[in-house]
């Protein structure tokens, strides 16, 4: 992959970690959230910052 690619990448999971990010709000406001989502939506939010953190070192390495 080259340079782009991986900044695009990057920005991709930006953005799916903030819209994970407004759905816990969202779902916190509510009378009764549902606890596993939020668990569910801040373990993937855990994946996609690895996968930033991938990115970015093979961004690094010119990959």
């Amino acid at each position: 992959m080259g340079k782009r690619q991986f900044i695009k990448q990057i920005k991709s999971f930006e953005g799916l970690i903030h819209k994970h990010k407004e759905k816990i709000e969202n779902e916190k406001v509510k009378p009764l959230p549902d606890v596993n989502m939020i668990r569910y939506w801040e373990k993937e939010i855990q994946v996609f910052m690895n996968e930033i953190v991938k990115a970015e070192k093979r961004l690094e390495r010119g990959r």
